[in-house]
């Protein structure tokens, strides 16, 4: 129960510092119905088969986020060589995924994009990066939860002209291996049983 009350208590400091319910779940790793029901104060029935995900201990030195970082790259070069792939582009998640990609990206030599979502419209990619049009990219996020964000990611490479080839994540909360139709790799899977 400590846990939970400390999670009520990160919902409501955010919730007060302007964050929209979509931001916080997004920041405390858990479905937006959850994130509804921590502002709540889990007054009302609790959304079944969430799983609260935090990975600071991996975040607080950039040495271990290279460390995940080197994993992920072993999963995309085996996706490129076992599907001859070729890809010019990581394309970095906001917020929790602009570390990775941009470990992995300068592990690979390949360009960085990065991706700004938005919980209603379709995103923005920043402008002081890489461009998506025209290229093959990878997206990569922290952990995939709805999948909302991907798909997000996903509208905007193509809306933009690009081709999302892949999907990389450290954990994947979904029972499925694609996510409209782009293969969807992780480091780690989790299911509520």
């Amino acid at each position: 129960m400590k846990e939970i009350d400390s999670l009520i208590e990160k919902a409501l400091k955010y919730k007060e510092s302007g964050l929209t319910d979509h931001e916080i779940a997004e920041d405390l790793n858990v479905s937006k119905e959850t994130a509804i029901w921590l502002l709540n104060k889990g007054k009302e029935k609790k959304p079944e088969g969430d799983l609260k995900v935090g990975w600071k201990s991996i975040g607080v030195y950039p040495s271990r986020i290279g460390f995940i970082s080197d994993a992920l790259c072993d999963i995309i070069l085996e996706e490129v060589e076992n599907n001859d792939l070729e890809i010019d582009t990581v394309v970095g998640i906001a917020l929790n995924g602009i570390p990775f990609a941009t470990s992995i990206a300068e592990k690979l030599g390949l360009e960085l994009a990065l991706f700004r979502p938005h919980h209603e419209k379709i995103g923005a990619f920043s402008s002081n990066y890489a461009s998506v049009e025209g290229k093959n990219v990878v997206i990569i996020d922290d952990v995939v939860g709805s999948g909302e964000t991907f798909i997000s990611a996903i509208n905007a490479t193509t809306k933009e002209k690009g081709t999302p080839l892949l999907l990389i994540s450290i954990l994947n909360k979904k029972k499925q291996d694609q996510i409209k139709k782009v293969p969807l790799r992780a480091l780690i899977r989790a299911r509520v049983i």
